[in-house]
């Protein structure tokens, strides 16, 4: 498997003050917290992740840098074929044979299903998805190529250190990061063929968990678990805009969307294979740091 080696991610320093009209705490008290939350992102705010080639694509020739972010990006899209495809089925994705797992069955396919769903939903706001044993216009396949667990020990100790804030320092957001050890990360590629076997789109993708964005879960898969569906968002949108996802400013989602994104029922019925969305359980189960399979009863279709 081929390897474009992550760089290391940049060091983040947030300097807090405290907002006017705030209630004022003991001096000792402020410094000693601003000192904690300066350490945590100053010894590494965020994970990398490798942009691996398992040989899954038609063709890696044209692909081109286009990060985000905090997320790295190789790809390649016929814009013209894919705005004027209508029709998409979705390939269930599934973990590169040479990559390492270090989840269970069980584990794996929640993440797996993360895409599938994400996909699922970012795709119908532009075409009709359909089951894969129809025909279409384009076949989508996304493949795992790498992944690191979550430290869930380190998820638990940044759990403890926000409820500590909320004691010592009640009323003033100081910002409570994660602690910068044991972040996961998960690494793609997608393509998107013609009922010809023409790639007429194609993404590899990698990113990790940050300290200072989301509180994390107390599972190894929690991390993988939540980017599954960031790179859902950002390989649908590279087909329904037929561009990069990066860089415009963000659109209004359809009624349709942010129904499904609530839990409620898909736009199309072949969305229904992935299960859905856990909605605001999942929201309160994220905010809890609660495992993923807590909130989340994933695929209908037997893979779970």
């Amino acid at each position: 498997m081929a390897t474009i080696p992550a760089p290391a991610c940049h060091q983040v320093h947030l300097p807090w003050r405290s907002p006017p009209g705030a209630r004022m705490q003991r001096p000792g008290t402020l410094r000693l917290w601003s000192a904690v939350v300066s350490l945590s992102l100053l010894a590494g705010g965020c994970a990398s992740a490798p942009l691996d080639r398992a040989g899954s694509l038609r063709s890696y020739d044209n692909l081109k840098p286009s990060d985000g972010l905090l997320t790295r990006t190789l790809l390649n899209v016929h814009k013209d074929d894919v705005l004027a495809a209508k029709t998409v089925a979705i390939v269930p994705t599934t973990f590169s044979s040479a990559a390492p797992t270090p989840f269970t069955e069980e584990q794996r396919n929640l993440v797996t299903n993360a895409v599938d769903r994400s996909l699922c939903t970012g795709l119908s706001e532009r075409f009709e998805v359909v089951d894969p044993s129809q025909p279409a216009d384009l076949t989508i396949h996304a493949i795992v190529t790498h992944v690191n667990p979550t430290d869930p020990i380190a998820v638990g100790f940044s759990k403890g250190a926000s409820v500590a804030k909320s004691v010592l320092l009640p009323g003033v957001p100081v910002p409570v990061p994660r602690i910068p050890i044991g972040l996961g990360s998960l690494s793609l590629e997608a393509e998107a063929r013609d009922p010809q076997g023409n790639q007429k789109a194609a993404m590899i993708w990698g990113r990790g968990a940050t300290a200072f964005m989301g509180s994390g879960r107390v599972a190894e898969e929690a991390d993988a678990y939540s980017l599954a569906a960031d790179f859902g968002g950002d390989f649908s949108m590279l087909l329904v805009k037929g561009a990069t996802p990066f860089g415009a400013p963000p659109s209004m989602p359809s009624h349709a969307r942010l129904k499904a994104l609530l839990g409620g029922a898909p736009k199309y019925p072949a969305c229904e294979s992935f299960g859905r969305a856990p909605g605001l359980v999942g929201m309160v189960g994220d905010n809890l740091g609660l495992p993923p399979k807590w909130t989340d009863k994933g695929a209908t279709n037997g893979r779970d």
